[in-house]
């Protein structure tokens, strides 16, 4: 079977599962539901039935939320033919296992407890082999450059307890990795949307920076290469009022993005808005794939809507926990799949 005939395969499975993720009036009847176990009852009624029967109680969303996420990349992964695409989204669960790994670390050094319930079995690399490599300090297993990242983080830690450099190293070596990946698999729509998030993640970077003060040269070792936009024009934005951002890269794709957000609001509420758009940009830029019966794209596009599902999900079942206003939670909402 040729690569296009195989992919043509992958495709036509992946449009039968687009037929189980979650639609508008779905979303409207969770927002209106008026309890978690009203939630519990409709998702019954979905595909998340199957999840359901295996994972019970109120408490225990965030696994039945991990376990339908795990499930759909386990689905893919069986039939996808290069499976460096789907671990492509992957790859943010394994650096956040190990941010979870070395945060266990440093609190166990501090008199405190390790935290191995926060790991998450969303990653490539399986959760008891990472355990078992850091627990006997066999560093040298670790993928993705990590086997020389890991200690020199710990060895940042015990100079000066400096967490941030530690994530910033780490945050870095994710995007290279992934832009890595990407490059090696010679699909031009995979590379592009790669890049696509580079350019956003540094966008979003910024914008946090500039909320707590930094200006252009502090935030410099904060941004990632290899995205669209050159870093001697994105940087120096930082200095700039949010609301003149879009104006300034008004030849990349972010600049009617940029423009539409409401540069007179809190920092908090524009940071919000900022992710929201982000990540229904970062869908908005693969879906021409879903034209397209062979396009690898397709299997980025399906994979990141049902991690928009998910987080819509999450961000409803909070917003009843913590009797948060409808309507607001309604906003933030990711875009539902269609």
């Amino acid at each position: 079977m040729s690569n296009k005939e195989a992919y043509g395969y992958a495709v036509a499975r992946i449009r039968a599962m687009e037929q189980r993720l979650l639609d508008a009036a779905v979303f409207a009847r969770l927002l209106d539901a008026d309890d978690t176990a009203s939630i519990l009852k409709i998702l019954g009624e979905t595909s998340y039935a199957s999840v359901l029967t295996s994972v019970s109680g109120d408490t225990a969303f965030d696994k039945i939320l991990e376990t339908a996420l795990h499930d759909t990349y386990e689905e893919l992964d069986s039939f996808v033919p290069d499976k460096e695409l789907v671990s492509l989204l992957r790859l943010q669960y394994d650096f956040s296992n190990v941010k979870v790994m070395l945060k266990s670390i440093f609190n166990v050094r501090n008199g405190g407890k390790k935290r191995w319930d926060l790991l998450t079995s969303l990653a490539s690399y399986p959760v008891d082999r990472l355990i078992a490599d850091i627990e006997s300090e066999d560093y040298q297993l670790l993928p993705f450059g990590l086997n020389t990242l890991f200690p020199k983080c710990i060895s940042i830690w015990e100079q000066n307890r400096d967490v941030l450099e530690t994530e910033r190293l780490l945050d870095r070596q994710m995007f290279e990795v992934m832009l890595k990946e990407a490059e090696k698999l010679a699909m031009p729509e995979i590379l592009s949307w790669v890049r696509t998030r580079i350019d956003g993640e540094n966008i979003r970077s910024l914008l946090r920076l500039k909320r707590f003060g930094f200006d252009a040269a502090r935030a410099w070792p904060f941004m990632h290469e290899g995205g669209k936009i050159d870093l001697n024009i994105l940087v120096p934005m930082i200095s700039e009022p949010f609301e003149t951002w879009g104006r300034i890269v008004d030849f990349s794709d972010f600049s009617r993005m940029l423009a539409s957000i409401d540069g007179a609001a809190s920092f908090d509420d524009i940071i919000m808005d900022l992710e929201r758009d982000l990540d229904d940009f970062y869908l908005d830029s693969i879906a021409d794939s879903k034209y397209s019966p062979d396009a690898p794209g397709n299997v980025i596009a399906y994979l990141w809507a049902k991690e928009m599902e998910v987080k819509n999900i999450r961000m409803i079942i909070v917003s009843k926990t913590n009797k948060k206003d409808k309507d607001q939670v309604r906003r933030l909402l990711r875009h539902v799949y269609v």
